[in-house]
């Protein structure tokens, strides 16, 4: 039976090689044909012709690049060697080519259908496509210089998203087709290997989708805690199960759009005041730093600390809490963060 299945598989490649026996097998051979030819018959009128010079003439001829430098003069170089070089060497050659041609846009077509493996390490994964322009947004803000910095290299994971469009691979993005919530997905997109991880809500407004990015909150800290997560998710309701399963961070965008609509009317033109703080790309931003000193120290000296060095202090987090515009008679204590606004994130000598 064994020997039977070798005979089989034996013939089946001989009759359908596969393409590397195909070239491995024809390409020497016309090589050395044109090559061994030219000097048979070349070589008695020439006798400075070497084997690096039929070489040469055989691959100019299959390229029809013709420098003249050498050519057959006798009837049988020409008839004998240079026709058959004509006809299939250029024809091998022109095979050659539109296989490499072929291949390579096959490989281009599954990364962009998600259908290869991401490599790299130290980067960026992103799970659920919400839209181009929200997953553009995104992108604008981590990879600022002031934030993630725009070497990080980027994957994206989606289950339903066929095709990746082109302004994220313009961004050099890199596409992971599969459900998130499996093992196999997150091993492709090189999960182990990552510093941070946004899970974004796929439909936008929409409060099952929280349902989705527990699932996927579990399946990725259940591999790795180290990565740093941050969640999105629509219903207020949803980010303590988000916190149980064990996520970073959780953004809650239903949480903050009474306050956004209701601080309009009361303070028109805050919503503007309010993009500049939160943009990484625009004007001033927030920063939440470290102390430069440790405790003790009051908060009028923090604050001319802060001034010097270009930065308007405006309270500190305490607690896993904000404690905006403090007393200047305010004790500094040890396990505070620092909240300014300031250009560039505030770095201490």
């Amino acid at each position: 039976m064994r020997e039977w299945r070798i005979r089989f598989h034996l013939r089946q490649w001989l009759l359908d090689p596969p393409l590397a026996a195909r070239i491995a097998i024809f390409l020497p051979t016309i090589l050395f044909y044109g090559s061994a030819g030219f000097l048979y018959f070349e070589l008695p009128g020439n006798p400075d012709l070497g084997w690096g010079d039929g070489l040469w003439y055989t691959v100019v001829t299959m390229a029809t690049v013709g420098y003249g430098d050498l050519y057959p003069k006798t009837p049988q170089g020409r008839f004998l060697v240079g026709f058959p070089l004509m006809f299939f060497g250029v024809g091998l050659l022109g095979y050659l080519l539109s296989t490499l041609a072929s291949l390579l846009i096959t490989a281009r077509k599954r990364e962009l259908c998600g259908m290869g493996d991401f490599r790299k390490n130290d980067h960026l994964v992103i799970v659920n496509y919400a839209g181009e322009e929200k997953t553009l947004r995104v992108l604008d803000e981590l990879l600022h210089a002031h934030a993630l910095g725009k070497a990080m290299p980027v994957v994206l994971v989606d289950e339903w998203l066929e095709e990746l469009p082109a302004s994220l691979a313009a961004r050099g993005v890199r596409f992971v087709r599969g459900n998130p919530t499996r093992d196999e997905t997150l091993l492709r997109a090189n999960i182990d290997k990552a510093q941070h991880a946004v899970v974004l809500a796929r439909r936008p407004g929409d409060a099952a989708s929280d349902s989705l990015n527990i699932a996927i909150t579990l399946a990725i800290e259940g591999r790795l805690r180290q990565v740093n997560t941050v969640v999105e998710c629509v219903d207020p309701a949803s980010t303590e199960l988000l916190r149980k399963a064990g996520c970073d961070h959780v953004v809650c965008g239903g949480r903050f759009e009474a306050f956004f609509v209701s601080q309009e009317l009361l303070n028109p033109g805050i919503q503007e005041v309010l993009d500049e703080l939160l943009s990484c790309s625009d004007g001033q931003q927030m920063y939440i730093s470290d102390l430069p000193v440790a405790p003790p120290l009051r908060w009028d000296a923090l604050e001319r600390l802060c001034r010097e060095r270009g930065h308007i202090p405006m309270g500190l987090r305490r607690q896993g809490k904000p404690l905006l515009n403090p007393s200047s008679m305010l004790m500094v204590e040890a396990g505070d963060r620092l909240i300014t606004l300031g250009p560039t994130p505030l770095k201490w000598l």
